[in-house]
C-alpha cells in the first residue's frame, strides 16, 4: 500500500502573522459597515426626539384624544433636579462628558469581567438611550451584533446631539413601570412631586431603579430599592458630588414612598378614541405615516356636546340601577353562598384556580373561599357591577356622534358598543314586520290574538307567550309591534319565513354578527351589537338606504395642510322607501301608545320620533333605540356576564334600564337646537307606474284571499249589534314583568336561548301628545 507524501511542516512567517492579525480588525471593521444600513437612520433619531402624537379633535373642533407612544410628559433638563442628573452620571456613566458614545475603559473591563464569570453591563447612558428608543431595531438579546448595533446608534446619537440633550432624552424616555414613562412621571407616581422638586434621596432611589426597574420596585420590593438607593447615594460620594458626612445621615432614613399610578387621560370618548386608534394605525401603516411621530391632526364626526350629554346620561342612569342591582344582590337574597350560581362563579375565578393547588380537594378550596368575606365581597362587586352603552348616528350619513363604550373607561374597558354581543330582545322585531311588508302586507292586516305553538326539529314545540293572557280578539300588525306582542310576532315569523328575516336584517346593517334563521330569532334570539343595530335603525330612518357608519371626515398634518378627506358611502338600497316609511310610522305607535310611551311622558319629547324598546329572559338586557330624521340613538344596559340580572321585573326591561339614557339625550339635543325639533320623517312620492302596479296587485290579493263573511241566517230575526270600536287592550303598569317562553326539553336542534319582551299596552295619549303636534315647542322641557 502506497503511503501519503510527507509534507514538511514549516512555522508561519512573521508576515503571515501580521496579515492574520491584521485580518480580525478588518473582518470587524466590515462586519461593522454591513450592519450599518441595520440600525436607525439619524433622520429616525431626531423624529424620535421631536415625535408629536396624532391629535383627535371632534367635529366642532375640540380635543379628543391624544395618541401618544407612552404615558409620558416631557421636561427640559432645567426643570429636573441637579441631584437625579448628578446620581445618573455617578452611578451610570461616570465618564460620560469624556466619551462618543462607547465607553472603551468600560467596555473592556466587562468583556474581562464577563470572561471570569462576573457578568457585568459596559453601556454608557448614551448606550442605554439607543436601546430605549429602538428596541425593535436593536434588540435586547444578549449578543455581539447586538452590542454593535447598539454602539453604532449610540455613535450617531453623539454626533447629532449634545451632551445636555442626550441626557435630557433619555431621562423622559426610561420606563418606570406602572405605566410611568420619564423622569416626570416616575416622580409623580412614587413621590406626588414634579421631577424639579426631588429631593437628593428621591433622585437616588428612581435611578436605583434603572439597574432593574421590577427588582428594585420599591412599592414591591422596598427593602431591595432601600439597598439600591444606599449603593446609588455611595456612587455620587465616590465621584464626588455628595459629602460623606451627608452620606452617613442620609443613608439612614427610610424611603417614604407616597405612590400613584399615573392614568392616561381618557377624554370624553374613550371607547370611541380606543376603536379609532386601530383604524388610523391601518390607515398610516398605508400610506407611510406614523402616528405617535408625524403630528397628525384627525378630524372625526363626533359632536362634544352630544357625547358630553351621552356621557352624563349613561352615568346617571348607571348609578341609579347599580342601587338596584346592589339591592337585589345582597347576601340574605341574591348573593348567598349556598346559591348554585354564586358557587359556580367562585368555581370560574382565578382565586379558585390558585386554591385548588394547596387545598386538598375542591370542596375544601371552595368552601375556604365561600368563607372568604373579603374574597366574596371583591367577587360580588365585580359580577354585579351595571354596564351600559350608548350610541348615537346621523342616518343621512352614518356619521357617528356620540359613543359611551361603557360606565366608566378605567375600570371597565370592555366596549359594549362595538366589542360586546348581546340579544336584542324585541328590538329585532321590527325585521320581521318589514319582511311581512316586503312579502305584501300592510300595518293594518289583522293576526289573531291567541297562543301560538311551533313545532321545531326533533319534537320540540316553541311556546311563546306575552305578559297577559291572549284576548283572543284580532289585532293589527301596526299594534301588534306597538305592544310588542311575541305570540303575533312569532307566528308572523312562521308566515314570513326565517330566511327572509336574516337577508332584511343584514341588509339594514346587521351585517358581522351571526343570525340563526330560527323560530325564536323573531324575538331576538342571535347575539348582536349596538351599533349594528343602531346602524340597521338608522337605514330605516334614512328611508330604507344604508349608508356604512363613518367616523373621520378629514386628516391634516401638523401645518394644517390635508392628507386625506372622507366623505359618506355611497348608499345602497335595503328597503323600498314606501316599505321603509310604513315601518317608521308602524315604530310611531311604540313612542305614541306602546311600550316606548315614556320619552314623550318622562322626557316631553314632541318631535316626530319612532323607536323600539327589548328586554332579555331575566332581565338580562335592556335595549332602547329611537329615530328622528337627524338622529338615531339607541343604548343598552346589562351586566358583563349574562347570567346576572337586576333581580327586579320593574327596572329590568328595556324601557326603564336603556330608554331613559336615549330620552336624556335626545331631549338635550333637542333643547338645544342641535337637531331640529319640527324635522319629520317624509314619506316617498310614490307616482313610478311600478308603485301603483304593486298597490294595485296588493289589493286584488287581498282581496282574492280574503274570506267573505258568513252569509246572514234567514230563520234569524234578531236585530244586526250596533257597530262597536275594537276592544282595548287591557291596561296594565307600563313594562310590566315579561312573560315566560315556555319551550318543551330540547332533545337535537340546540335551543335559543328564551327571549321575552315587555308586551303591555300602555294609557292612551292626552290630547296633544300624539304626532304630528299641533304646535312643536322649540325647546321642548324634558
Amino acid at each position: 500500500m502506497q503511503a501519503w507524501p510527507h509534507w514538511p511542516q514549516r512555522a508561519p512567517t512573521s508576515r503571515q502573522w501580521a496579515w492574520g492579525l491584521a485580518a480580525i480588525p478588518a473582518l470587524c471593521l466590515l462586519y461593522v459597515l454591513v450592519l450599518i444600513p441595520f440600525t436607525p437612520g439619524i433622520r429616525d433619531i431626531r423624529k424620535a426626539r421631536l415625535e408629536q402624537p396624532a391629535q383627535i379633535l371632534s367635529q366642532d373642533g375640540k380635543e379628543l384624544a391624544i395618541f401618544k407612544r407612552s404615558n409620558r410628559t416631557w421636561v427640559g433638563l432645567d426643570q429636573i433636579a441637579p441631584s437625579v442628573v448628578q446620581a445618573l452620571i455617578a452611578t451610570e456613566d461616570h465618564r460620560f462628558y469624556d466619551h462618543h458614545g462607547l465607553d472603551w475603559r468600560r467596555t473592556a473591563s466587562s468583556f474581562v469581567y464577563t470572561l471570569g464569570g462576573d457578568r457585568q453591563g459596559g453601556s454608557t447612558i448614551t448606550q442605554q438611550l439607543a436601546r430605549n428608543l429602538y428596541p425593535t431595531e436593536i434588540g435586547r438579546a444578549p449578543t455581539l451584533t447586538r452590542k454593535l448595533k447598539e454602539a453604532i446608534t449610540a455613535f450617531k446619537i453623539e454626533a447629532l446631539y449634545s451632551k445636555q440633550e442626550i441626557l435630557e432624552t433619555y431621562l423622559n424616555t426610561v420606563p418606570f413601570l406602572y405605566n410611568a414613562y420619564g423622569i416626570e412621571m416616575a416622580a409623580r407616581t412614587y413621590f406626588d412631586k414634579s421631577a424639579g422638586q426631588l429631593s437628593v434621596l428621591e433622585s437616588a432611589t428612581l435611578v436605583g431603579m434603572l439597574k432593574g426597574t421590577s427588582y428594585y420596585n420599591p412599592v414591591l420590593n422596598p427593602e431591595r430599592s432601600l439597598a439600591r438607593r444606599n449603593t446609588v447615594l455611595s456612587q455620587m460620594v465616590k465621584r464626588g458630588v455628595l459629602l460623606d458626612a451627608t452620606f452617613v445621615q442620609l443613608k439612614k432614613r427610610p424611603l417614604r414612598i407616597d405612590f400613584e399610578r399615573q392614568e392616561e387621560p381618557t377624554g370624553p370618548a374613550p371607547h370611541f378614541a380606543q376603536q379609532l386608534r386601530k383604524w388610523l394605525i391601518s390607515w398610516a401603516d398605508k400610506n407611510d405615516y406614523n402616528i405617535y411621530t408625524d403630528g397628525l391632526v384627525v378630524h372625526t364626526t363626533l359632536d362634544a356636546r352630544l357625547q358630553n350629554w351621552a356621557n352624563q346620561a349613561v352615568a346617571r342612569q348607571g348609578r341609579s340601577l347599580q342601587g338596584i342591582a346592589d339591592a337585589g344582590w345582597n347576601q340574605r337574597d341574591g348573593w348567598n353562598p349556598a346559591s348554585p350560581l354564586v358557587q359556580t362563579l367562585v368555581r370560574e375565578s382565578p382565586e379558585y384556580r390558585a386554591a385548588l393547588k394547596t387545598a386538598p380537594d375542591a370542596d375544601a378550596a371552595l368552601k375556604a373561599l365561600l368563607a372568604d368575606k373579603a374574597f366574596m365581597r371583591r367577587l360580588r362587586t365585580d359580577k354585579t357591577r351595571v354596564q351600559a352603552g350608548l350610541l348615537a348616528m346621523d342616518p343621512a350619513t352614518g356619521a357617528v356622534r356620540a359613543w359611551v363604550g361603557s360606565r366608566d373607561f378605567t375600570i371597565d374597558g370592555f366596549d359594549h358598543v362595538q366589542q360586546a354581543r348581546r340579544q336584542p330582545g324585541s328590538t329585532f322585531k321590527p325585521f320581521v314586520y318589514g319582511a311581512a311588508l316586503q312579502k305584501g302586507m300592510n300595518p293594518e292586516d289583522k293576526r289573531p290574538d291567541q297562543a301560538v305553538e311551533i313545532a321545531l326539529a326533533g319534537g320540540e314545540v316553541w311556546r311563546p307567550s306575552d305578559a297577559s293572557a291572549p284576548s283572543g280578539k284580532d289585532m293589527t300588525l301596526a299594534d301588534a309591534l306597538a305592544y310588542s306582542k311575541n305570540t303575533i310576532t312569532a307566528a308572523l315569523m312562521q308566515e314570513v319565513g326565517p330566511a327572509k328575516v336574516v337577508q332584511l336584517a343584514r341588509a339594514l346593517g346587521v351585517r358581522q354578527s351571526p343570525l340563526d334563521p330560527v323560530p325564536a330569532l323573531a324575538l331576538g334570539s342571535s347575539p348582536v351589537t349596538l351599533k349594528e343595530m343602531v346602524n340597521a335603525y338608522g337605514t330605516l330612518a334614512n328611508g330604507g338606504s344604508y349608508q356604512e357608519p363613518m367616523w373621520v371626515t378629514r386628516i391634516e398634518n401638523r401645518d394644517g395642510e390635508l392628507l386625506a378627506e372622507f366623505a359618506p358611502t355611497k348608499s345602497e338600497e335595503a328597503l323600498d322607501g314606501q316599505l321603509s316609511y310604513e315601518l317608521v310610522d308602524m315604530l310611531r305607535g311604540v313612542i305614541n301608545k306602546g311600550t316606548g310611551r315614556a320619552i314623550r311622558q318622562q322626557y316631553g319629547i314632541r318631535g316626530d320620533v319612532a323607536g323600539k324598546t327589548g328586554t332579555t329572559q331575566g332581565n338580562a338586557d335592556g335595549w332602547f333605540i329611537l329615530m328622528h330624521p337627524e338622529l338615531v340613538v339607541g343604548a343598552w344596559a346589562g351586566f358583563n356576564d349574562s347570567r346576572i340580572s337586576l333581580r327586579n321585573d320593574h327596572w329590568g326591561q328595556g324601557a326603564r334600564s336603556a330608554l331613559p339614557m336615549v330620552g336624556d339625550l335626545t331631549a338635550k339635543a333637542l333643547r338645544a337646537r342641535v337637531i331640529d325639533a319640527q324635522a319629520t320623517f317624509v314619506a316617498p312620492e310614490n307616482n313610478h307606474w311600478w308603485h301603483r302596479l304593486g298597490e294595485a296587485l296588493r289589493a286584488r290579493w287581498k282581496q282574492w284571499w280574503t274570506p267573505a263573511p258568513p252569509a246572514p241566517n234567514p230563520a234569524s230575526k234578531q236585530p244586526a249589534p250596533a257597530p262597536q270600536a275594537p276592544e282595548p287592550a287591557p291596561e296594565l303598569p307600563a313594562d310590566t314583568a315579561p312573560a315566560r317562553i315556555t319551550t318543551v326539553p330540547a332533545t337535537g336542534l340546540p335551543m335559543p336561548e328564551e327571549v321575552i319582551e315587555e308586551s303591555t299596552p300602555l294609557l292612551p295619549l292626552t290630547p296633544g301628545m300624539g304626532w304630528p303636534p299641533t304646535a312643536p315647542p322649540a325647546e321642548p322641557s324634558p
